[in-house]
């Protein structure tokens, strides 16, 4: 598996791996320029996210990064290059980050992001994008466009779904810095951590629990979640929900996991070192 994946996937910008339970690993690789967006960035994160979703051997995704900071947003570099950009080729380049934050938040696959440091702007939005986020005490965190005479506007909809509108518009239009236990009280981080190894053991325990669940229901779940979240409960929706629990019992993994359940054996899905 893990030879498959260097075959496929040898990026200039991120390191990617898969381990024997299926658990991928993607790794922003730029420590250098505190892993800052560009159009490489954009294209080799894109191009990872959609084909670890597609790889059905994959159950989980961790993204983590190199360095002191996990990402510093956009590499300043590349936004003085687009600023010289006709109104189409800025409009296309907005675009591709806003695909490359589209393919993250919607994989099929559970995401867990590990923060050890600064996340400012674009990095921002990768957390937001996560299923899970777990931050080191150490993090710091800010969108900080507006200083620049700029907005967060394409990962705008990623974090305010994260946050809400009331903490948005305060952050959006001060450029506040906040640490990990203010990120965690608006909910843009789930679990605050000491230090880089406390992340790994917190992400150990996150994906424990995913490898035990049936990875179709998983992908539905979070589908779910998608599709619901600031919905009226109106008749076609409970119709939906009530259709959408009828298809999981008659799957192949429903009836696994109630014969299981029945007669007291693991699930065909729970790994053997996981039992």
């Amino acid at each position: 598996m893990r030879g498959k994946w260097e075959t496929l996937a040898m990026y200039e910008t991120i390191l990617s791996d898969i381990d024997s339970r299926g658990v991928a690993t993607v790794t922003l690789n730029r420590a250098e320029v505190h892993n800052a967006f560009d159009d490489q960035v954009i294209a080799d994160l894109t191009d990872a996210f959609r084909m670890l979703g597609a790889d059905g051997t994959v159950r989980a995704i961790l993204l983590k990064s190199t360095g002191k900071s996990f990402s510093a947003g956009a590499d300043l570099n590349w936004m003085q290059k687009a600023a010289g950009y006709t109104e189409e080729e800025n409009e296309a380049d907005a675009m591709r980050l806003s695909n490359m934050l589209q393919a993250l938040n919607s994989a099929p696959k559970p995401v867990i992001a590990l923060i050890q440091g600064a996340a400012f702007g674009g990095g921002v939005g990768l957390v937001a994008c996560a299923d899970i986020a777990i931050a080191a005490r150490r993090a710091k965190f800010a969108l900080t466009e507006v200083k620049l005479g700029l907005t967060p506007a394409t990962i705008s909809p990623f974090v305010i779904a994260a946050i809400g509108q009331r903490e948005a518009r305060r952050l959006f239009l001060t450029a506040s810095l906040f640490d990990a236990e203010e990120a965690g009280r608006i909910g843009l981080v789930h679990e605050v951590v000491e230090d880089d190894a406390a992340l790994q053991i917190r992400a150990e325990h996150y994906l424990k629990l995913i490898l035990s669940a049936a990875p179709g229901a998983v992908a539905d779940a979070k589908r779910l979640v998608a599709d619901f979240a600031n919905q009226s409960t109106t008749d076609d929706l409970r119709r939906d929900s009530a259709l959408r629990i009828a298809a999981r019992r008659a799957s192949a993994e429903g009836k696994e996991g109630l014969a299981a359940f029945f007669e007291k054996r693991d699930p065909s899905w729970k790994l053997d070192h996981d039992r």
